[in-house]
């Protein structure tokens, strides 16, 4: 699913709409990456968690040289999904 197909799924969903879905999840990506930027946690109960995790630096190896490379710390975002999300997958 991509994201036209799921704004198409909000606005059948919750009789919407496809602009106002649109809008509607334009708005709610934009809030979480909001908080995700000043590296707080989103809950969503049901859903899921995202949260931001700092990744230390550290030496690789270059699968087709050997050589070693140094790569950079960077910060990472991690979604772990709750409880009744991961009964549905099951």
């Amino acid at each position: 699913m991509n994201k036209t197909e799921l704004v198409a799924a909000i606005a059948a969903k919750a009789e919407l709409t496809k602009v106002d879905a649109k809008k509607a999840l334009e708005a709610a990506i934009d809030a979480i990456q909001a908080e995700l930027k000043k590296g707080e946690k989103v809950a969503l109960l049901g859903f899921g968690t995202f949260s931001v995790n700092k990744r230390p630096a550290r030496t690789g190896i270059n699968p087709a040289t050997k050589a070693k490379i140094k790569i950079a710390a960077k910060k990472v975002v991690k979604f772990k999904a709750g409880a009744e999300l991961a009964a549905v997958v099951k």
